[in-house]
Order: C-alpha cells, then structure tokens, then sequence
C-alpha cells in the first residue's frame, strides 16, 4: 500500500517546454527591423509621382511684345504778365503749369517737349521721353522771366520749328493763351498755314473767364491791391488756327475746364500700341515620372532583397 502511493506521488505531470520572446521586446533593433517600413513608403511615393506625371503638368511660359509709335508733342504756354489773374485756381499760370504736368504724367511713348512765350518765345525744352526733367524744366518757369507781351505766332514758330523735322507718325502742337496777338514778327495765322506745311496739328485753348477777371496789383502804399481787368481772348483767331490744321479750340473759364481739356486732348490723341503675346508651354511630367518609376523599383528592390519577411 506504501509502496502505491509512493508511485502515485512521485509521478510527473506531463509538460512541453517552449522558446519565449518576451525579454526581446527591451532589446532595440537593427536597420533590418525598421527597413521593413521603407518599401511601403517608397511604393506610395512612387505611385503619387506616376499619377501627378500622368495629369500632364504644364509650365506656361508668356511673352509679350509692345511697339507704339509714338506722338511728338509740343506743349507752348503763354507767360505774358496777364495770366497772373486770378479767375483761375490760384492763377492762369499756376493752373496752367499745374494741368500741363498732369497731362505728362499720363502719357507714355510719346516724345514732349515745352515751349513758352511772352513779347518773344524760347524753347523750354525740346521733345524728349525724359518726363522728369521735363516737369522740372516746367517747375523752373517763372513769371516776369522775358519781357511782356503776347507773341502768339512766334510761339507756334518756334514749336513748328521743333517738330518739323521729326518722323513720328502724328505730330501735335498744345497752344494756352489767354490774350491776343500784340508781338513778334509772325503772324499766328501765318504761323498756322507752315504747321499745315509739316502736317502738325494745333489745338487752341484760350483761358479765362467771361467778363472781367480779378488782377493783382502792386500799390506802394497799400500793398497787394485787387482789380478787375477785362478778359480779351481772340476766340476767332485761335478758332481760325485749329480749324485749318484740323485741330479743336476750348475755352477753359475755370480751372476744372481746364483739367478737362487737356483729359479730352489726352484721349483723342494716344498713341496706338500694338502689343503681340506668345505662349509657349513646357511639359514638366518628366520631372515625376522618372522619380516615380524609379521610387517604384527601390520599392520592389527592398521588399525582395533587402528586407524580406519570412513566415
């Protein structure tokens, strides 16, 4: 009986004995083990790079070209003793020196230049595309600078003189007064029938209000003294002077008139610009297609080789 329940007690449970990898999860791994994630990223890659390659990006490449004949311009402004009256914002002068810059600044091609006049004229500054010194030419001109009068012919001469030799397609003389012809040696009619000459075309403004007109007056008692001077222009003279050369003449009786004047010169006179644009296109599908292909073979390359999984 002893013996029995020796056996019984002494006898083994069956057991099997097996590997465990529980103390590997602490121990870092080599290159091999993060390589695995390479493939799939690199096989993704490859194919957004063959799909965008596919849609056919293009670069557009555009060029365009300008070609203005220009106008050649001749600006010709009154600087007789009159245009210091101050119907006009502050005066005829100011005003006129003031819009004459605007209608600069808003051509572009076009050569200008700017020619002034009282008993004799003079050449301010030739036609040229240098706007800025030309505005400062303008900013420099000053009252009182040549003796008064109004040679109104000899004005024109003189712009005549300056744009009769110039090829541009149209040529265009801008003539402010505010008076009539009292100097010179030419006549502005006479002046008028030789622009027709060199085909320049005359535009007229005669500025001033209606009636009389409020003048400045130097009293050595009393100083600055105001009176009311009649405003003479020679419509008709001036009238005569556009119409032969197919010109327009205005009539600027305050400073807002005037600004439109020169907006309404300005338009019918712009220069045509032709202005030709070409495209061209650059394919740039080759710049994924080939790093998606070959993102696509590194791919396979690492899965088969590289990092391979055995089950």
């Amino acid at each position: 009986m002893a013996a029995t329940l020796w056996r019984h007690f002494s006898r083994r449970f069956p057991s099997l004995t097996y590997s465990s990898t529980e103390y590997f999860k602490s121990v870092p791994g080599n290159w091999r083990v993060y390589g695995q994630w390479l493939s799939p990223i690199l096989l993704w890659t490859g194919y957004a790079l063959v799909v965008l390659a596919l849609a056919r990006p293009q670069y557009e490449h555009t060029t365009v070209e300008r070609e203005a004949e220009g106008i050649d311009i001749a600006m010709v402004v009154d600087m007789s003793s009159s245009m210091k009256a101050e119907d006009l914002d502050p005066n005829r002068f100011e005003a006129s020196r003031r819009v004459v810059s605007d209608f600069i600044d808003k051509r572009v091609s076009d050569r200008i230049g700017l020619v002034a006049f009282a008993r004799k004229s003079f050449t301010v500054c030739p036609p040229t595309l240098d706007y800025r010194l030309l505005k400062q030419l303008l900013r420099d001109l000053e009252m009182d600078m040549i003796e008064d009068g109004t040679a109104i012919g000899m004005g024109l001469s003189t712009a005549i003189n300056r744009l009769k030799e110039s090829r541009a397609e149209s040529k265009v003389i801008i003539l402010l007064t505010d008076g009539q012809n009292n100097a010179g040696e030419i006549d502005p009619v006479t002046a008028a029938e030789l622009a027709l000459t060199y085909d320049i075309k005359i535009y007229t403004i005669g500025a001033g209000s209606r009636g009389t007109a409020p003048y400045p007056v130097n009293d050595p008692i009393f100083g600055q003294q105001y009176r009311n001077v009649e405003v003479n222009i020679d419509e008709e003279m001036l009238k005569n002077i556009a119409d032969m050369t197919d010109g327009r003449y205005y009539r600027a009786t305050d400073t807002e008139e005037l600004e439109s004047i020169y907006d309404e010169i300005d338009k019918l006179e712009r220069t045509e610009i032709e202005e030709m644009i070409f495209t061209d296109y650059e394919d740039l599908y080759p710049r994924f297609l080939l790093p998606g292909v070959l993102l696509l073979l590194l791919s396979m390359v690492s899965e088969k080789l590289l990092f391979r999984t055995i089950y």
